[in-house]
């Protein structure tokens, strides 16, 4: 835990410093649209847009796999009701007494 919190604090600084050395301003052009601002601040949003469209990507595998682990999970639920219910039976016939009926005696 300890750990990570210093990786965060050093990632912390470090961008703390690369924004310091980025004030440079600039115009992006995208189709009609002009954005102005600083260097860090347009690379920022442009990784921050990046990470939006990634998590866009990855939302239907997520989706489609939390579906998959709920129907796992009711289906161990049911193979888990039908064992104890297999089990409730076997101790059942195993309580049972025996009876063995004798075969007739022939007598010759």
């Amino acid at each position: 835990m300890i750990l990570f919190i210093l990786l965060g604090a050093v990632l912390g600084a470090l961008a703390v410093v690369f924004v310091l050395q980025n004030i440079i301003p600039i115009t992006v052009t995208f189709l009609s649209w002009q954005i102005e601002g600083s260097l860090a601040v347009v690379l920022f949003l442009a990784l921050m847009v990046g990470v939006f469209i990634t998590l866009l990507m990855l939302l239907p595998g997520l989706i489609r796999d939390e579906l998959r682990y709920s129907e796992l999970k009711r289906q161990k639920q049911a193979a888990e009701d039908e064992l104890a219910t297999t089990r409730k039976v076997i101790s059942e016939v195993a309580a049972r007494p025996v009876v063995v009926e004798q075969p007739p005696t022939v007598m010759l």
